[in-house]
C-alpha cells in the first residue's frame, strides 16, 4: 500500500488520465479486451499493485502500469471488510485505501494473463482466514498479501499463514508500520528462523525506515531523510536470512534510495539478489509518478545494468515462480 493513500482523484488528473489512456490504445494498438502483447523495452514486474486502488477504473490501471512500460503485474487483494481490532474497528479495510479483494483481482488476472497475475488475501484472525486463502492459491495465486493488519506478526493466526505460504511455496509480502501493522518487527527474527522454507517480502514505512543503525522506531517519522548508517535491522534482515526480501515499492522505497545515494548504491550491490520492484502506485496517469520515480531510481543507482535487471525483473520472476 501507499503511504498515505489519496482518497479522490481531482478533475485535472481525470483528463490526464483519458489522455493516456487515447495515447496508450494509439500508440502502443493496445485495449482493454486484447492483452496479448507486452509494452516494447525491456520487461519490467511490477509485484505490487491494486485493483479499485483510491476509486481507480481498471482502463486507468490497465493505461498506468503501460504508461510505465510494466509487462507484468502482480495484483494484491484486501482483505474482507469487517470491524475488528485487527482492521482497526474498519478503519483498515481495502487495505486503508479502497482496495478490491480476492474475486476482483482474480478476476482480471484471468482476463488478461499475458499482463497480470493476483495474490490471495484474508483478514488473518477470522476463523476462515487460512481456507479462503488458500481457496486462491489453488486457482495460481503467486503471492500471499499485502499483510496489512494490526496483529502481531508471531501470532498463532500469522503462522498458520506462513505454514501455508510454504506448503504452496509463495511468498508472504508484509507492510510493516509502526504501531500500526504488523506488530513486533524487531523478533520478526524468530519467524524467518522457525519457518526456514517460507519466503517474506518486506513492506512500508518501518521496514525501509529500519535500514539505517540509527533510525529508532518512531511512528512521527516513518519518512527519515539525510544520511544512512549500514547495518540496520532490516539490512540485518536482508543479509542474515535467506528467506527475507524487500519491496521497493510506495514512498518509503523510494525515499530508501533517494536519502542517500551513496549508501542506496552499496545497499543495492549488497542485497543485488534480494531487492524487487514495486510501484504501489494509485495515481492515473503512470508517467512522472511515484513507481516510474523509483524505476529511475534503480537504473541511476544501480552498480551495474546486470543487477538492474536483477532488482527490475530477474529477482521478482525467480521469488514469484514466474
Amino acid at each position: 500500500m501507499r503511504e498515505p493513500p489519496i482518497s479522490k482523484f481531482t478533475r485535472r488528473q481525470f483528463l490526464a488520465a483519458s489522455t493516456i489512456l487515447t495515447l496508450s490504445a494509439t500508440i502502443q494498438g493496445c485495449t482493454t479486451s486484447d492483452a496479448k502483447h507486452a509494452p516494447e523495452g525491456e520487461p519490467v514486474i511490477d509485484i505490487h499493485q491494486h485493483v479499485g486502488y483510491s476509486g481507480r477504473p481498471d482502463d486507468v490501471l490497465f493505461a498506468h502500469q503501460r504508461a510505465m512500460g510494466i509487462t507484468k503485474t502482480i495484483l494484491l487483494p484486501a482483505g474482507r471488510p469487517v470491524n475488528s481490532a485487527s482492521t482497526h474497528e474498519g478503519i483498515s479495510n481495502g487495505l486503508q485505501a479502497k482496495c478490491l479483494g480476492n474475486e476482483a483481482c482474480y478476476r482480471i488476472a484471468r482476463a488478461r494473463p499475458y499482463e497480470y497475475l493476483f495474490g490471495a488475501n484474508e483478514v488473518p484472525d477470522l476463523p476462515d482466514a487460512t481456507r479462503e486463502i488458500e481457496k486462491y492459491l489453488k486457482r495460481g495465486a503467486v503471492v500471499i498479501g499485502e499483510q496489512k493488519f494490526g496483529v502481531e506478526c508471531d501470532s498463532p493466526e500469522m503462522q498458520k499463514i506462513y505454514q501455508l505460504a510454504a506448503a504452496y511455496r509463495v511468498p508472504v509480502l508484509m507492510h510493516w508500520q509502526y504501531q500500526m501493522y504488523n506488530y513486533g518487527f524487531e523478533r520478526f527474527y524468530r519467524m524467518l528462523e522457525k519457518y526456514p522454507h517460507t519466503s517474506f517480502v518486506g513492506h512500508a514505512q518501518t521496514w525501509w525506515a529500519n535500514i539505517d543503525k540509527n533510525y529508532k522506531d518512531d511512528a512521527s517519522n516513518l519518512y527519515p531523510k539525510g544520511k544512512v548508517a549500514p547495518g540496520g535491522l532490516t539490512d540485518r534482515y536482508l543479509g542474515d536470512y535467506p528467506n527475507m526480501y524487500g519491496d521497493l515499492s510506495a514512498g518509503s522505497g523510494l525515499n530508501a534510495l533517494t536519502r542517500d545515494p551513496d549508501h542506496a548504491r552499496e545497499f543495492i550491490q549488497r542485497h543485488q539478489n534480494k531487492l524487487i520492484y514495486g510501484s504501489d502506485c494509485n495515481d492515473l496517469v503512470g508517467i512522472y509518478c511515484q513507481g516510474a520515480q523509483a524505476i529511475a531510481a534503480v537504473r541511476r543507482l544501480s552498480p551495474s545494468k546486470d543487477i538492474e535487471r536483477k532488482l527490475l525483473y530477474g529477482n521478482a520472476k525467480r521469488v514469484f515462480r514466474m
